[in-house]
């Protein structure tokens, strides 16, 4: 197969930033996607209505005007959200889920979530309104071993979740192992998943060949290579559970290439070719548009996209850096080559 023709996909998870930050990020993000479910952890969380929609009106200001875009709203959870910051979410047209960020284990989650059993009645309150709740699961313990933070979340934490809201629509968002499959398969129709390019092009290893990898550094972290082929299986399974969620999430260069350096890795540059690229070596490009264009849509709720993109193999080389904010930033897969290629 030489080209494909598959719906114009969208992103359901990806960081868009801030400020002057969305010079980069929006222009390429609507050349990949049509609609993208913008995460809520800027350096002041997104966590009311009235932010969100602030959010939302910065992020239409750097879309080209002759471009169809919509960025899907989320709010910040926290300790003390209310049922009635939920409802007025609810009602708002551009809000589309909430997150749950444990506080600490990500970027930008220090105002995150402490004690997950204060916010059943929030749960609750987004069953009622069926607003989906998309979730980091991971620990945020130092006793547990960071490889482990995911599998023991949903011990811990996500299969009583599931279990005592069944109406909830829950998002396990960048899973990254087979734990996470595993429970997916085996939960409600509720329940889905987003997996990134990242998780299933690299596994740990890759954060150590040739010297410490900066670049490659994500949270949750790349996990063992067993886990990397579940997570394949269950992207190109054609099951609906599965869909795209980049978890694009830039920083400049220095910040990652630094004594404490970031974690997140920049996809939107040429995501969909990543994917596209990932698909063909599984021989399962036939399940790409699923993957990419429908059974997100479908899981939200939301109508299919009706123009289509054109993909056509051919190999390209990525470039080294972009520019972002006032130095650069290193994409996902810079200075290498991959075999896919949009061209329409």
């Amino acid at each position: 197969m030489q080209q494909i023709e598959i719906i114009y996909p969208d992103d359901w998870h990806c960081h868009l930033r801030d400020g002057i930050a969305l010079t980069t990020t929006i222009p390429m993000a609507t050349k990949q996607f049509k609609r993208v479910i913008a995460m809520p952890n800027l350096q002041t969380p997104v966590s009311d209505v009235e932010a969100a929609e602030a959010y939302y009106h910065r992020i239409m200001a750097h879309v080209p005007n002759d471009v169809s875009f919509q960025p899907l709203m989320t709010l910040y959870l926290k300790d003390n959200t209310t049922p009635d910051i939920i409802t007025h979410a609810a009602q708002s047209p551009l809000i589309f889920a909430c997150k749950l960020y444990p506080a600490g284990v990500t970027t930008n989650s220090q105002a995150g979530v402490g004690k997950l059993l204060s916010l059943y009645s929030i749960f609750e309150t987004m069953a009622k309104h069926q607003l989906p709740l998309l979730i980091h699961g991971e620990v945020n313990d130092h006793d547990v071993d960071v490889y482990d933070r995911e599998r023991v979340f949903i011990d811990k934490h996500l299969q009583d979740i599931v279990k005592q809201f069944p109406d909830l629509k829950i998002v396990f968002e960048h899973i990254t192992t087979k734990d996470a499959v595993d429970f997916v398969l085996s939960g409600p129709d509720t329940l889905a998943a987003t997996i990134t390019p990242q998780h299933l092009l690299y596994n740990r290893n890759a954060l150590f060949v040739g010297g410490l990898r900066p670049h490659h550094y994500c949270l949750p972290v790349l996990k063992r290579k067993i886990h990397q082929e579940a997570l394949i299986n269950a992207a190109i399974s054609g099951n609906p559970k599965f869909f795209i969620g980049t978890d694009s999430a830039p920083h400049a260069k220095s910040q990652k290439e630094s004594a404490c350096g970031c974690a997140g890795i920049f996809s939107h540059h040429a995501a969909i070719e990543i994917y596209a690229h990932i698909f063909d070596q599984a021989n399962a490009l036939d399940k790409l548009e699923n993957f990419t264009s429908r059974f997100g849509a479908d899981f939200y709720q939301l109508p299919y996209n009706q123009d289509k993109i054109i993909l056509q193999k051919q190999s390209w080389t990525i470039p080294e850096e972009y520019p972002y904010l006032d130095e650069s930033i290193i994409p996902f897969l810079a200075s290498e080559n991959i075999n896919w290629q949009r061209v329409s």
